[in-house]
């Protein structure tokens, strides 16, 4: 019934309701896009700067868990899809829910006295 496709067991679990809107609608128009852009998962594969970026993002990028077994591989539109909405979440929605909270909490002096 709901719109991304995912039952959730907590009803009441604001930050997992509205997080789920929000991946959707990048999920939806980051498909869009790259559908636009990659009609065949042939040009993903093909794409060697698209490639390299990966490749970079994933061996230089984060060298310290590049051999880690959950990377997902870039060999089609769904995956540039899924990779693309993971950091795109990542540097949206996920990073306001944990960090705009810190100055209404530090922001308050005895809350986190300076000494």
């Amino acid at each position: 019934t709901q719109p991304h496709g995912i039952k959730l067991l907590i009803q009441d679990y604001p930050y997992a309701n509205d997080g789920l809107l929000i991946w959707s609608a990048i999920e939806n128009w980051v498909r869009k896009y790259v559908n636009r852009y990659y009609p065949t998962s042939t040009q993903v594969c093909e794409d060697r700067e698209l490639q390299n970026w990966y490749s970079e993002s994933v061996n230089v990028g984060h060298a310290d868990v590049r051999d880690a077994s959950w990377w997902p591989t870039l060999a089609s539109a769904d995956d540039l899809v899924s990779i693309l909405t993971t950091i795109i979440w990542l540097a949206s929605a996920q990073h306001a829910a944990l960090n705009f909270g810190q100055y209404p909490y530090g922001g308050y002096v005895p809350n986190r006295p300076p000494l």
